[in-house]
């Protein structure tokens, strides 16, 4: 598609600043529906005759603030692009100062330079936008739940537990209140992937992998959007931060390693599955046990257990059918 005008957004909590890069024009808009309505205008009567799907929008994502501006996008049917902070941040090289103004001036550029390049966001099903949200909601909560506890049991360690009983108390109604609610979430998360049928397929081909859980499988079907948004697992390995990468300059070769940058959420979540597998999975207990019996390092054995389980998941949902533990019906 051929793009005939680039347009900037930086998106902050109740603005947004856009920049035309065609006629280096500039204006601020409430971050609301009426707000993109009068951008829409404007950007219309400057173009002329320009139609909506010649328009290029590109803004970072920045959670809540810019999820309504998505959906005003994607439901006007406008072209736009999701770029990630990092890469928009590296392609700038180094800079001094910093402002909404110029950050809006600085995407159109990028959307301009990379027009060739550039994927259109493609926004997820409505269910698949409810199950992120409280995947999300639901992790918030795990944390929130650790806080209280790691509080409780330190307080309790110094002062004893019968010292100021209010506060103990306290803690740990909030304690099981927060086990309730999250209790609540994983039912509904379960209803609401049982609802739809391809993500319940899904869904239960990858937990037929011994090592992988209920969340672990909801939270790789959010993040692949229903494993549409990756071109293969070693794709999905590089995002999770579990691929190894050489390290290497010149005559200095150093040791492989995995990259920091990394979604941790989903490196932690498969690291704890790596946990459970060599211990539940026939096939991975033995390639673990054989390796760390010849002298072979525990860590990097491990993620080469996670990178096995990703492949796995991968391989079930393009086969469509359950994983097999061949290995335990051997003789």
């Amino acid at each position: 598609m051929k793009f005939q005008a680039f347009i900037g957004i930086d998106v902050s909590k109740s603005t947004i600043d856009v920049y035309l890069r065609n006629a280096g024009n500039h204006k601020v808009f409430s971050n609301d529906l009426e707000g993109f309505k009068a951008m829409v205008e404007w950007l219309m009567e400057i173009l002329g005759q320009v139609t909506h799907d010649e328009l290029l929008f590109g803004f970072e994502h920045t959670g809540l603030y810019s999820e309504l501006l998505m959906t005003f996008l994607n439901s006007h049917k406008f072209p736009f692009t999701v770029i990630p902070g990092l890469e928009l941040k590296k392609s700038l090289g180094i800079r001094r100062g910093k402002s909404d103004k110029a950050d809006s001036k600085d995407i159109a550029e990028y959307i301009h330079e990379k027009r060739e390049k550039i994927k259109l966001f493609k926004m997820p099903s409505k269910n698949l936008e409810l199950i992120r949200k409280l995947a999300s909601y639901r992790e918030r909560l795990v944390k929130e739940r650790a806080a209280y506890k790691t509080r409780l049991g330190e307080y309790q360690k110094i002062y004893g537990k019968e010292d100021f009983e209010v506060y103990v108390n306290s803690h740990k109604e909030l304690i099981d209140c927060m086990d309730k609610q999250i209790k609540k979430i994983e039912a509904e998360l379960e209803r609401l992937i049982r609802e739809d049928q391809k993500l319940s397929r899904q869904y239960h081909l990858i937990k037929s992998i011994k090592g992988i859980g209920p969340q672990t499988a909801a939270m790789m079907i959010v993040l692949t959007k229903g494993f549409t948004s990756f071109q293969n697992w070693r794709k999905f390995a590089s995002y999770a931060g579990i691929a190894p990468f050489p390290n290497q300059s010149g005559i200095f070769v150093g040791r492989t390693k995995t990259s920091k940058l990394a979604n941790k959420r989903i490196k932690s979540l498969l690291t704890m599955c790596a946990g459970v597998a060599i211990q539940y999975n026939t096939e991975m207990k033995l390639y673990y046990e054989k390796r760390v019996s010849e002298g072979k390092n525990k860590m990097s054995t491990m993620n080469i257990v996670r990178n096995k389980l990703i492949s796995r998941i991968f391989a079930i949902i393009e086969r469509d059918s359950p994983y097999v533990d061949v290995l335990k019906y051997a003789a």
